[in-house]
């Protein structure tokens, strides 16, 4: 039997595993599902959510609430959390709109105290959220992402793999993968090598992603004739491919935001 405290009340349409721990005044709520290990803090608030093993919700965070759009109209949707993640103090984290979708967040991943994901975001392993950022509905971050304190995103911006977003920055724009970037609005800096280098990312493939962001952000080339240049030059590199077709189709969206319908407008991210 998991180990519920007394105050805690956890409803019977709810699955717990055997061994979880759920402290004071949590409240368990609306089919929610928690996986093997997990570990639930005091006064923590589950709803229409599935968690999986090993992860750690600490005191006060708010998961599976509705979300924070005027379309919704109470269709059911959820939050999906994989393993082995840790959500910190007072995180808020809404579920989905449009009726049988999820927010979704992978493995190993840490949402630090007081960050938000709204409806629809869609987060990948081993990610890192830090202090006070927010993320706005239909968000997509993917594997190894760093983002610093009280950074803010508009709606369905994408950030790229690898990626590294400074403290304090505004990403209206999708975050090419493997860059690091800072500012209001959020430009790329450069490459992010040291995030390159932790992730095992050999000498060849550094120097490759240095050439790429030399020609594309530091080269009197327009866009489209850098990009065509980087991949017949460094093609061959699977993460300078990558890069490549990511800044296409973020050209192609609306604003530089590749989940934004194409317009003629949208080249933001030249």
């Amino acid at each position: 039997m998991a180990r519920v405290h007394s105050t805690a009340i956890v409803e019977n349409d709810c699955e717990l595993a055997d061994d979880v721990e759920v402290g004071p005044y949590s409240l368990i709520r609306c089919g929610t599902i928690v996986g093997s290990g997990t570990v639930i803090d005091a006064h923590v608030l589950l709803e229409h959510t599935t968690v999986g093993e090993e992860c750690r919700i600490h005191f006060g965070a708010a998961i599976g609430g509705p979300p924070q759009d005027q379309s919704y109209r109470d269709e059911p949707t959820r939050v999906v959390i994989g393993n082995r993640n840790v959500v910190r103090e007072y995180a808020t984290i809404h579920r989905a709109t449009g009726e049988g979708n999820a927010t979704r967040i992978g493995d190993h991943n840490m949402l630090m105290a007081s960050t938000h994901l709204g409806h629809n975001c869609e987060v990948g392993n081993e990610v890192t959220l830090s202090t006070l950022s927010g993320m706005s509905g239909h968000t997509i971050i993917e594997d190894r992402v760093n983002i610093g304190g009280m950074v803010g995103s508009h709606q369905k911006v994408r950030v790229g793999k690898l990626a590294m977003v400074s403290g304090f920055s505004k990403m209206s724009q999708d975050v090419p993968p493997f860059s690091l970037v800072d500012g209001k609005p959020a430009k790329v800096i450069g490459p992010n090598l040291v995030g390159l280098r932790r992730a095992g990312a050999g000498p060849e493939v550094r120097q490759a992603l240095q050439r790429a962001f030399r020609l594309i952000y530091r080269s009197d080339l327009e866009m489209p004739r850098a990009l065509e240049k980087v991949a017949g030059e460094l093609g061959e590199f699977p993460e300078v491919k990558y890069l490549v077709e990511f800044l296409n189709r973020m050209r192609s969206g609306r604003l530089g935001r590749q989940q934004e319908a194409p317009t003629t407008e949208g080249l933001g991210a030249r």
